[in-house]
C-alpha cells in the first residue's frame, strides 16, 4: 500500500532548516543502495563518507541511521522517507535483510519487556519502606514551608500595591523562585519565573499579573485544604506544585485511551538547559484532547517523532487528574494515514469558549487548550489577525500568519490552534482535503 504520508509531513519531522534542505538533497534513487519496503519497516544504504544504513519502522516512523550525526532525524532518514513518499516506485517490495529483521526483532523485545515492566509494577503495589517514608515526610515539611514563604510574600504583594512591582529588579522574583526550588516546588518556581515578564509588558499588565498572582494563591490554598479536596484534584495539585509522575507510574495508574488520533499541532520552546516540545492530539471517537510533552537537552534529539497532519489508531495512557489531557503514547495500531476529513470541533467560537469554562470549572489552572474550530475564516484589520466564525464572533491571533491567509484563500476552513486565553496561536487547517501545518 505505500507509506500515507506527504512530503511536507516528512518534513515537519526535521529538526531544523538545514537537515530539511539537506534531506530533499538525499531524496534521489542515485544517492541510495539496496533501497527496499515491507509492512513493517523501509530501509536502504545511503553513500556517504561512509555507507550509512538507514532503518525506518513504519508503525511509528522512527528513524535510525549508522551515520555518527546527532541531530534526529538525520539527513539520511529524511531523504529516505522523503524518496518513498515522492516516488515510491524506486523503493520496491521485498523481503528485509538481515540487519533489518534484527532491528525489529530487537525493538519488539524492548517492548514487550516494557510491557512485562508495567505489569509486574500493577501486580505489585508494595508498601513503601521506611526510609522513602522518611524521605517523603521531609519533603512534605520543607514544600509547606515554601509555600507558607510564598503565602506571605504574595500578601506583601498586595498589600503595597501592583504598581510597586514596575520598579522591582529582577532579583526581586529570582529569590522567590529560588527559594520554591529549594523548598522542592518546581511547579510553583516555574509560576514565579513566568510572573517575572509580565510587568510592563503591554497596557493592560497589571490585571494579567493580576490574574497570575490570583491563580497561584488558588493553588496554595488548594494544597493547604488537600485532604478535603476530590482524588483526582488532589492529583493535579500535587503535579502543579512540584510532584512529578514518571512515565512507569502514568503507565500503571493512568487511563488508557485508545482511538483514530489526529495528530494537528507541534511547538517547540527553548527552555533554560535546552527544550520542550508540545504535541497536541486529537481522537475522532472519543473526542478527547491530549497533549504529548517532550524534553530534549544539551542539544539531543526529541525522544519520539510525530509528524503533523497524520492520523493513526493507538493507545495512549493519561496522567490521573480532574480534567486529564498530558499522555503518553504506548502502542501504534496499524500505519499512519494523513487527514483527509473534516476535523472534530465546535462550530462556533462561543461553543468553543464554552468547553474552556467547562473545563477549568474542573481544573482551574490549564493554561493552554487545543482549539479546533470548523468553518472559521482567518482575516486582518490593520495589524490585528483574527479568526471569524459563522456568528460573526471572532477570537484575535497571537501573531500575523500571511501562510494562513494564503492557504485559506479567504474560504471558511477547519482551524485548529492553541490558546492561552488572550489569543490563538495557529497550529495547522484543513482545506480541500489536505491538512496543512502552520
Amino acid at each position: 500500500m505505500g507509506i500515507q504520508l506527504t512530503a511536507d509531513q516528512v518534513l515537519t519531522m526535521a529538526p531544523d532548516s538545514s537537515s530539511s534542505a539537506a534531506g530533499k538533497k538525499l531524496a534521489n534513487a542515485k544517492n541510495w543502495k539496496n533501497l527496499g519496503q515491507s509492512s513493517e519497516a523501509l530501509w536502504g544504504e545511503c553513500q556517504g563518507s561512509a555507507l550509512y544504513q538507514v532503518r525506518v519502522e513504519l508503525s511509528s516512523l522512527s528513524i535510525q541511521c549508522s551515520c555518527p550525526s546527532r541531530k534526529l532525524p538525520c539527513k539520511h532518514g529524511l531523504g529516505l522517507l522523503l524518496l518513498a513518499v515522492n516516488t515510491p516506485a524506486s523503493v520496491p517490495t521485498t523481503e528485509p535483510p538481515e540487519w533489518i529483521t534484527a532491528w525489529l526483532a530487537k525493538r519488539a523485545t524492548a517492548s514487550k519487556r516494557k510491557e512485562a515492566k508495567v505489569e509486574a509494577k500493577e501486580s505489585t503495589s508494595s508498601e513503601p519502606t521506611a526510609a522513602q517514608k522518611k524521605t517523603a515526610e521531609k519533603r512534605l515539611s520543607q514544600v509547606k514551608l515554601g509555600i507558607d514563604r510564598l503565602d506571605l510574600w504574595l500578601s506583601d504583594i498586595v498589600r503595597n500595591g501592583l504598581g510597586k512591582l514596575e520598579t522591582q529588579p529582577a532579583k526581586f522574583w529570582e529569590s522567590q523562585k529560588a527559594q520554591m526550588e529549594d523548598a522542592q516546588a518546581k511547579g510553583l518556581a516555574n509560576r514565579v519565573a513566568r510572573m517575572a515578564d509580565i510587568p510592563n509588558s503591554s497596557s493592560d499588565w497589571p490585571e494579567k499579573l493580576l490574574a497570575h498572582l490570583g491563580q497561584l494563591a488558588l493553588l496554595t490554598q488548594a494544597f493547604h485544604r488537600l485532604d478535603q479536596l476530590d482524588p483526582a484534584l488532589q492529583e493535579d495539585v500535587r503535579q502543579l506544585i512540584g510532584w512529578s509522575l514518571k512515565e512507569d507510574e502514568v503507565l500503571v495508574r493512568g487511563e488508557k485511551v485508545t482511538d483514530n488520533w489526529l495528530t494537528l499541532g507541534q511547538t517547540t520552546v527553548d527552555e533554560d538547559r535546552g527544550r520542550s516540545q508540545r504535541t497536541w492530539l486529537l481522537g475522532t471517537t472519543s473526542k478527547r484532547q491530549a497533549l504529548i510533552l517532550q524534553f530534549a537537552f544539551a542539544g539531543a534529539a526529541f525522544p519520539e517523532q510525530h509528524p503533523i497532519g497524520i492520523q493513526q489508531t493507538a493507545d495512549l495512557v493519561f496522567w490521573p487528574g480532574a480534567y486529564p489531557h498530558r499522555a503518553v503514547l504506548t502502542t501504534r495500531r496499524g500505519e499512519a494515514g494523513t487527514i483527509t476529513e473534516s476535523l472534530p470541533g465546535a462550530e462556533t467560537i462561543e461553543d468553543f469558549l464554552e468547553e474552556v469554562t467547562t473545563l477549568l470549572a474542573r481544573q482551574p489552572w490549564r493554561d493552554r487548550f487545543l482549539c479546533t474550530l470548523r468553518n472559521v475564516t482567518p482575516y486582518c484589520t490593520g495589524d490585528q489577525w483574527y479568526i471569524h466564525d459563522s456568528t460573526n464572533k471572532m477570537l484575535p491571533l497571537a501573531s500575523e500568519h500571511w501562510k494562513l491567509m494564503a492557504l485559506a484563500g479567504g474560504m471558511p476552513v477547519d482551524f485548529v490552534g492553541e490558546w492561552d486565553g488572550e489569543a490563538l496561536l495557529p497550529l495547522g487547517i484543513l482545506t480541500d482535503r489536505k491538512y496543512y501545518a502552520l
